[in-house]
Order: C-alpha cells, then sequence, then structure tokens
C-alpha cells in the first residue's frame, strides 16, 4: 500500500536498484502521478465564492443593485478596488509558455498546469488567490514578441493586486519584467529570475554560515545564464558578494568583457552587466573555474551527467553545490556528496535541501498585497532572502536542512511581514501597516486557506485519488526503469 502522503517512496522499489535508479524510478513515478491526477480532477483550481448567499435576494447586493455603487465609488477612487473587490489578494500569473520548466516551449495551454500549480501553491501556502493565463505572445512573423506580454499585462493590471510573470524565455523575459516594473502601478514579479534568487540567496547565506565562509570572500562558479543565475548572481553581488571572485557560463562559454556576441545583442544586456563585471581573469572552461571554487549554482539542463564528478572533486573544502535544474537536477545529490560536496540543495522536494521558489513567492507577494504596494524591489526581495534565511537559522540548521520547507507555514507569514517593512521603508506601499498587523492578517490567513482544502475534503468536496492509480503510476515507473537498463 502506498502511503497518500507520497513519502519514503525510495522504501517501494526494487532492492536491487541502484541510488541513480531509485531516482530515476522516483522521477518517473511523479510523472506518471502527475498525468493521472490531474485527469482525475480536472486540473486543479476552481472558484469558489468567499462571501455568505443567505437566499437569492442576496444577488441583488452583491450583483444588480446594489453593487452600483461599488462601481461608483471605485469610479471616484481607483484605489478603492483593493478593498472593495478580490484585487486586495488576487495574482494574476502570466506565462507564453516558452520555457516551461526545463522542457522548453510547450505552446500557450502547455503552461497550465505549472501557473495552476502556482496558483496552487500561492493559496495553500501564502492564502494569496491566484489566476492562471498563459497567452500566446507570437506576433504576424510566428516569433515570440514580448511587447505583446507587455502589453497584456498593462491592460489587466487594472484587476489584479499584484502579477507573477512566469516561464517565458531569455531573453524576452529581461525586457519584459524591466518595462513592466516601471510601467505599471502594482507589483510586477517574475518568479523564475527573482523569485529563484531570493530563495537561492536564503540557502546560500545559511550554507556559508554552516561552512564557515563568507559571502564576501568565497569564489561563486553559475552555470547557466538565463533569468534565473542572472538575476541570483546580481542578488548574491548586490548582498555584498564579490563580482571579482564569480565565474558565469552560458551555452557558450563563460562570461566576460570580451563577449562581442553578447554585446551586440542589446536584448541580452542584463548578461552584458555582468560581462563588464564578473571574471576579471576571463577564465574561459568550467574545469579551471571549478578549481578551488567554494559555491557551484547550476541551473541549467535538467540531466544528471551534466555537472560532472570531477569538477565536484576539485572544489574547495566544504564545497557547496546547487544543481537546482527541473525535474531533474543536473548531479544527483548522492553522487555530488561521493565526489567530497559539503553541502548539497536541488530544486525538489524529494531530496534533502530544497531550494525553491515555493519558499519565498507566496511569502513575498502576500506582504506586497498586504501594504498595496505598486512594485517589489530588489530591497525587498533581498529582505525577503534574509528573512527566510534567519528564520530557518533560528529553527537550526544543518548540512542536510539548510532552509525552511514549504510544511513551516509561520516562515510565510514572517517573510510577509519583513517585505511589507521594506515596502513601506522604501515608499512603495500605499497603505501603513505594523509588522505585527501583517503577520496576524497573513497567519490568519493562511491558516483559513489550508483549513478550507481540509474542510473540502472532509465534506467530499475534493475526492481521494484511487489507491489503483499510485499502484500503477509505480509500476509503469519500474518497468521504465527497467527498459533503460
Amino acid at each position: 500500500m502506498i502511503d497518500p502522503m507520497l513519502k519514503n517512496l525510495e522504501q517501494l522499489f526494487p532492492a536491487d536498484f541502484t541510488e541513480e535508479q531509485k531516482a530515476q524510478a522516483k522521477t518517473q513515478f511523479l510523472k506518471n502521478m502527475a498525468v493521472e491526477a490531474h485527469r482525475f480532477y480536472g486540473g486543479k483550481m476552481q472558484t469558489v465564492p468567499k462571501c455568505g448567499l443567505y437566499g437569492l435576494n442576496w444577488f441583488n447586493v452583491w450583483y444588480t443593485p446594489g453593487v452600483s455603487k461599488i462601481s461608483t465609488t471605485i469610479r471616484e477612487d481607483n484605489d478603492a478596488s483593493f478593498a472593495l473587490s478580490n484585487r486586495g489578494n488576487l495574482v494574476a500569473v502570466v506565462s507564453d509558455s516558452t520555457r516551461v520548466l526545463g522542457d522548453g516551449d510547450c505552446t500557450p495551454p502547455g503552461g497550465l498546469g505549472v501557473m495552476e500549480g502556482k496558483a496552487m501553491i500561492m493559496k495553500y501556502l501564502g492564502g494569496v488567490d491566484a489566476v492562471a493565463l498563459c497567452v500566446d505572445s507570437k506576433g504576424p512573423d510566428g516569433i515570440n514578441n514580448p511587447d505583446k506580454l507587455i502589453d497584456f499585462v498593462k491592460m489587466l493590471q487594472h484587476s489584479f493586486g499584484a502579477i507573477n510573470l512566469e516561464d517565458i524565455s531569455q531573453p524576452n523575459c529581461f525586457k519584459v519584467l524591466d518595462e513592466l516594473r516601471e510601467a505599471c502601478d502594482i507589483p510586477v514579479w517574475h518568479d523564475d529570475a527573482q523569485g529563484t534568487a531570493c530563495v537561492t540567496l536564503a540557502g546560500l547565506l545559511n550554507a556559508l554560515k554552516l561552512a564557515e565562509k563568507k559571502l564576501s570572500n568565497v569564489k561563486i562558479v553559475l552555470l547557466g545564464a538565463g533569468a534565473s543565475n542572472t538575476t541570483i548572481a546580481r542578488l548574491i553581488i548586490a548582498d555584498g558578494g564579490d563580482p571579482a571572485k564569480m565565474i558565469i557560463f552560458d551555452t557558450k562559454g563563460s562570461l566576460h568583457p570580451e563577449r562581442e556576441d553578447i554585446k551586440n545583442d542589446k536584448r541580452n544586456y542584463r548578461k552584458w552587466e555582468l560581462c563588464t563585471k564578473t571574471n576579471p581573469e576571463k577564465i574561459l572552461s568550467m574545469e579551471e573555474a571549478m578549481n578551488g571554487a567554494d559555491v557551484l549554482i547550476a541551473l541549467s539542463t535538467p540531466e544528471p551527467d551534466t555537472v560532472k564528478r570531477e569538477w565536484i572533486r576539485s572544489m574547495a573544502e566544504k564545497a557547496i553545490v546547487f544543481a537546482c535544474a527541473n525535474p531533474v537536477p543536473e548531479i544527483w545529490p548522492y553522487a555530488a556528496k561521493e565526489e567530497g560536496a559539503y553541502i548539497v540543495a536541488t530544486g525538489r522536494g524529494d531530496f534533502p535541501n530544497q531550494v525553491n521558489n515555493s519558499v519565498c513567492f507566496p511569502g513575498i507577494l502576500k506582504g506586497a498585497l498586504l501594504v498595496r504596494a505598486r512594485k517589489i524591489t530588489d530591497g525587498m526581495a533581498i529582505r525577503c532572502a534574509h528573512s527566510i534565511a534567519d528564520f530557518s537559522e533560528k529553527r537550526g540548521i544543518n548540512p542536510d536542512d539548510i532552509i525552511a520547507k514549504m510544511d513551516e507555514t509561520e516562515v510565510f507569514a514572517v517573510e510577509a511581514a519583513d517585505v511589507a517593512e521594506q515596502a513601506i521603508k522604501e515608499s512603495v506601499a500605499r497603505i501603513n501597516l505594523s509588522w505585527d498587523e501583517v503577520y496576524i492578517h497573513a497567519k490568519a490567513d493562511i491558516t483559513a486557506a489550508r483549513a478550507l482544502v481540509e474542510d473540502m475534503k472532509k465534506a467530499g468536496h475534493i475526492k481521494e485519488p484511487p489507491p489503483e492509480m499510485f499502484e500503477a503510476a509505480l509500476q509503469a515507473a519500474i518497468e521504465s526503469v527497467h527498459r533503460m537498463h
């Protein structure tokens, strides 16, 4: 019998499976379960009223004629829409699905699974409502046009309290975020970039504490130069990391001041900024870069041999390895440990040290929404990273547990309060609330969201998946691994 909570999956696989085969089987099992569970429920999200309906006459209040007063009140003061509608707690998850996880361009509707997942995590972990919006950004020439996404978000911003951009391929993602952050009067947050950077910085801060190293002194190699790693580099530098000790690689090699291909493509302005700041010695190969490196942050090709064992072997003592590609890390954690890594983190919850945006974005968005922030600044993101790191350290950290997990409800309310406080400090908040007011409100909303799911399960409105689904997914995963080997 498989535990419906999906715990201890490794124990379900044949005893003669190697560690690599167990990791492969676990990945395949989760993918099989995803397809069958999504089909069983018809997706993950639905719309449910938040108000009471005490007889059909209440439609005269919630709709016409009474609702006319809501329209005219908001007409006189647009900011009233945050209090008189769900706008104040509502996020649009916007994507053109051109880079979905590690699967590339999945066509606009192909991103719905991830965007609905984002909405589900926001609700369950942050008490935030969200809507998945996957759009076609192609122009008449069939090429994805960032201006179409920019115009779309500008038009819909008046119905939402914040925008979460997701799975937009580079270099378009840089222009979309930077223009919308300035053009919109609500926060525009690119979770692939800012969320990943925020939670990676949080994990790195605690990993360095355990390794007894300082951010300003360590040599950091970043494999991958997409939206995530370029923003990670930028936040690390802003928080005290030394760009001269940082080497970043994209698919064509290391970034350095002589990369004319990046310089000449104006769309890659974010990467060019890093070319001018990092790798002053112009180190060209991963082998040389990894020699004596203290930290590797990989957000690259999702395959377990993308990062070579010998690279890890050549790193400094107490090396820190973040292999965070999804759905498969660039090196299996057991392999990195065997080669001497002190701390290994991935983006997955079924391995120790999950460094995943899910610990960040529900809290930072909740805090921004509660003070009706006009934007999420880099200062707010850095404050969120330190909030997560400090919370984790206070409850205890070790090499296999460097950062708070999704089931630690408290961390999201603390993040929300810290981020809201920073928004007020930077004068981007519409309203002023105390730290305690934000914390109490966020904690209550998060508790209510989780209780609602449990109540719906108890009442039978959310049905349990049948045991046969689990067994079929498991057997298919085992057979898949047998075929591979």
